[in-house]
């Protein structure tokens, strides 16, 4: 707990802040750039000489690094605790599958607070935090959303994609098309205060990555290597290389845009990553990589400038994490905390704003199931209640508990509350319904619903899957729902079907409701995705497009329930596949 010092001290900073402002300053824009997968090393200002990213070192340059910046060891619990400033498994993240990257709709996002102080408010990229009204992008404070809300996306060029709820066609590589649609909501809201989201979906897999970019390195051995060489896959790094260099590539069109439209010295910049790297390759040496929650899964970059108030090139040694970003934004941009429950994040602003900052000392915890690691200034204590000295042992080799005893036996004691107080979070999180008719449209995506019988995914991830081996009038496949209200539902189920298996008889029921049902007359049958820019052995996503199928007007009652799709009849050998299932209230 803060001391009373210390809090005196904080608010005589941010009031010293907010009065030296001028009382006709323009708020300031904000652009924040959060890439999937890539770890502290993936950059050329923490040394790495295997690529070259000149544009996001200006960051570093021109503004200031956080040297120790924690995040959680998986996307979605990252994301939320970016946009509430709460640990993730209070917000309703539990994570990254089959709905556990939902936050709960009672919580208060940092869109939300910027668009009550009248900011425009855009999010362009991977969203990973609900689906369905009221947890989509635009339910969340988001007035602009282009993007893809499941956790991954399956293929990368020019692929299906949301666009303020609408099913539109991605345009290019799909990066490329993220930053294209951001420089569009800054330019046409340069002469207003905007809030301008970026959650790129790279170097996350699948290793896909334009020609022009990977050339560079498709015959490369990299000169800097994982600290176990071994356990590197050269082809994992060419494409991971390749594709941060394309991250840098556009965050180089951003800076311009705003240097070219006069924004810059108006605009706080961040750039940072939401875990560490998705393969084992150069990363300073710490251990772990993504999924862990040692310091190499934890630990990311991270960069904030400001111009002509944050110093440039300043470091700052104190750890911090993605729960501070929300509470430090609010101050920076000199808006009222609207009402939200408890943060758990702490204002960065002494750090960044003051020389010789008092700061009071604290403890950073990570969690995955009922594992905790807590991350003091100096030391980690790890899952399995071993200590290290970080300051002089980032890779976490020689245990030092023996040497600590007290200080160990207090973090296992921290982990252990924190450990207790997070899994009541988890138990409130499971089995939650997923919403229908909280909006005018709801789609059920077969990431969310659950295969019976002989069907199975089209690859391990449920996130871009689709539902194939349909072949029995026994199987069927099934969502858990939360209906809001009791009315009208149009139905439509998005499906492909090969020759000789169309006129079967689809059937989509809930209980209490009189089914609806319709044959299949249509045979759709398209290829896969082309996965030519694929760059390694191996992968398990699948792509294809869908068609509609309506099947009728559903009356489903409100509260909770089961829908389930299933056949009435099988014509050949299989029934259909299918994507999604897509219910629009009927006014």
């Amino acid at each position: 707990m803060k001391s009373i010092t210390a809090i005196i001290a904080t608010i005589c900073v941010i009031n010293a802040f907010a009065i030296s402002q001028p009382a006709t300053a323009r708020q300031p824009n904000v652009v924040i750039i959060l890439t999937d997968d890539q770890g502290w090393g993936d950059l050329g200002v923490s040394g790495n000489t295997n690529l070259a990213t000149p544009n996001i070192d200006t960051l570093a340059r021109d503004g200031a690094t956080v040297q120790h910046f924690y995040v959680c060891q998986v996307c979605a619990p990252t994301r939320a605790e970016f946009l509430t400033g709460r640990y993730y498994p209070r917000t309703g993240v539990s994570g990254v599958s089959r709905g556990e990257g939902r936050l709960n709709a009672e919580e208060t996002t940092i869109a939300d607070q910027f668009s009550a102080a009248g900011y425009a408010t855009g999010a362009f990229g991977k969203w990973h935090n609900g689906t369905q009204p009221p947890l989509h992008p635009n339910d969340r404070g988001f007035d602009e959303y282009y993007g893809f809300t499941s956790g991954h996306w399956g293929h990368y060029f020019s692929p299906p994609l949301d666009h303020n709820r609408e099913r539109v066609r991605g345009n290019g590589f799909i990066v490329d098309d993220f930053t294209d649609h951001a420089i569009s909501f800054i330019t046409a809201n340069q002469n207003r205060p905007f809030f301008c989201y970026i959650p790129l979906n790279t170097p996350h897999s699948p290793m896909m990555v334009p020609d022009r970019f990977y050339e560079k390195f498709k015959d490369k051995d990299p000169a800097m290597q994982h600290r176990d060489p071994d356990r590197e896959d050269v082809m994992m790094t060419r494409a991971a290389l390749a594709l941060c260099e394309n991250i840098d590539w556009n965050v180089g069109r951003v800076l311009t845009t705003l240097e070219n439209l006069k924004l810059r010295d108006d605009t706080i910049v961040i750039y940072f990553s939401d875990n560490g790297p998705n393969s084992y390759r150069w990363n300073g040496g710490m251990k772990g990589r993504k999924g862990s929650i040692d310091e190499g899964g934890l630990r990311v970059p991270f960069f904030i400038r400001w111009p002509g108030h944050i110093p440039s090139g300043a470091t700052i040694p104190q750890i911090a994490g993605a729960i501070d970003l929300l509470p430090t934004l609010i101050d920076l941009a000199g808006i009222k905390l609207q009402k939200s429950k408890p943060l758990d994040g702490r204002s960065l602003i002494p750090l960044l704003l003051q020389e010789n900052a008092k700061w009071e000392p604290r403890s950073l915890f990570s969690i995955r199931k009922n594992q905790v690691s807590v991350r003091t200034q100096r030391f980690r204590l790890d899952a399995a209640g071993q200590l290290f000295d970080i300051a002089s042992d980032p890779g976490q080799r020689n245990n030092v508990a023996d040497q600590h005893s007290e200080l160990a036996s207090e973090l296992r004691q921290q982990a252990v509350q924190h450990g207790e107080e997070m899994q009541v979070c988890f138990e409130a999180s499971v089995a939650r319904p997923f919403h229908v008719g909280y909006g005018p449209s709801t789609t059920l995506p077969a990431r969310d619903g659950v295969e019976h019988g002989t069907i199975k995914r089209s690859s391990k991830a449920p996130n871009n899957s689709f539902f194939t081996n349909w072949t029995s009038t026994e199987d069927y496949i099934s969502w858990q729902v939360d209906v809001a209200k009791t009315g009208n539902y149009a139905a439509t189920v998005y499906y492909t079907c090969a020759a000789g298996n169309e006129d079967a008889t689809i059937q989509l029921a809930a209980e209490g409701a009189e089914a609806v049902q319709e044959k299949n007359t249509q045979v759709f049958n398209p290829p896969l995705y082309d996965k030519s820019k694929e760059r390694v052995a191996r992968s398990h996503y699948f792509v294809k497009d869908f068609i509609p199928l309506r099947l009728g007007t559903l009356n489903l009652r409100k509260g909770n329930g089961e829908l389930r799709l299933s056949a009435l009849d099988l014509v050949g050998t299989r029934v259909i596949d299918v994507h999604s299932i897509e219910l629009n209230l009927i006014p």
